[in-house]
């Protein structure tokens, strides 16, 4: 690991200040330390935020919602069965997400802002490696895990984070804060617009501004008809990284999909949100055959590369599943 400039702001205002081109923000540190040590990512400056108490905390309110500051622990958002009582989706995805040991370090802004696990991204060969001859080194090379959708290029990785698509299904907004230029103040977004895909080398996965941080997330009260279904596809049932998830939030009106919306996750760069599922269950009851049509929708336009054709089935399954298993869950509390 390089040698680096440590700082621990008391305040979020102080932070703008001390974020430069060069610097890195340090919470829980599982992603970002690891990346450090294999000398993927080398900041001048780690900005230490732990020291800032309204980054913390767990709330809910009826009128509001759920709020979730930057700092609170994977850990700490599994174990707030009170404040996530209308959220059980998110306990379930907070529970399986990483492990305990990871869980009771990482935080709910560090999770939204993990780079990729893409092999190649982690070996230091970057986000959109290249060969001598300009080909992409995913398309020629090993492509198990690589994406299935939005995989037009030159980007073939796959989003990390499991408990994204449960968030963006619920429909969570991200609060980002800069105190710096401009756009100084607070800058609140859909959670799904967070993330990007790049489409050079230079360009980022999270649409994060120069002296801008993770400052909570919001997500509103669900409606008592809300019905939300995870899952998840694993080559084991231990610590794994998915192969597929899907998360599916279907508004009710009696045995009839009102509403829906679908979310994807591990086969795009971003979390993807497939309005082509949500406009097949509208309308209809739930069904083994309207759950199947679903994710038949959602993974029309997949295109596999050389050796991840199989993860179309993985993700249909993980689609068909999430809304059966939806169909079986009780309404907002």
């Amino acid at each position: 690991m390089r040698a680096f400039e440590y700082v621990s702001p008391t305040s979020k205002e102080q932070v703008a200040a001390l974020l430069g081109q060069d610097a890195a923000i340090l919470a829980g540190g599982t992603d970002l330390l690891a990346l450090m040590k294999d000398d993927i990512v080398t900041p001048t400056r780690l900005v230490n935020i732990k020291e800032i108490g309204v980054l913390r905390g767990i709330t809910w309110n009826s009128a509001t919602g759920l709020r979730i500051g930057a700092l609170a622990t994977i850990a700490e958002l599994a174990e707030a069965k009170s404040e996530l009582a209308s959220y059980p989706a998110l306990i379930e995805a907070a529970n399986e997400a990483a492990s305990p040991q990871i869980r009771n370090l990482a935080t709910i802004g560090g999770n939204m802002c993990q780079r990729p696990r893409c092999w190649y991204f982690r070996n230091g060969m970057g986000l959109m490696p290249m060969t001598a001859d300009g080909k992409s080194m995913v398309v020629e090379g090993d492509n198990r895990y690589s994406a299935i959708l939005g995989n037009d290029g030159p980007a073939y990785f796959v989003s990390p984070s499991t408990i994204a698509p449960v968030l963006i299904a619920y429909g969570a907004k991200i609060r980002l804060y800069s105190a710096k230029g401009a756009g100084s103040g607070v800058r609140e977004l859909p959670l799904e617009k967070f993330f990007v895909i790049p489409k050079s080398a230079s360009e980022r996965e999270h649409d994060l501004r120069p002296g801008e941080m993770v400052m909570e997330i919001v997500v509103p009260p669900p409606p008592q008809s809300l019905k939300v279904g995870n899952y998840e596809v694993r080559q084991k049932a231990a610590f794994d990284w998915p192969l597929a998830t899907a998360t599916v939030a279907l508004q009710m009106d009696g045995s009839t999909v009102k509403q829906a919306r679908v979310v994807l996750g591990h086969v795009a760069p971003v979390p993807w949100v497939s309005p082509e599922a949500a406009n097949e269950l509208a309308g209809k009851p739930i069904s083994e055959a309207t759950a199947k049509a679903a994710a038949e929708a959602a993974l029309a336009q997949a295109k596999p590369l050389r050796q991840n054709k199989y993860k179309i089935t993985l993700a249909k399954t993980a689609v068909k599943r999430a809304i059966l298993n939806a169909q079986n869950t009780g309404g907002a509390a």
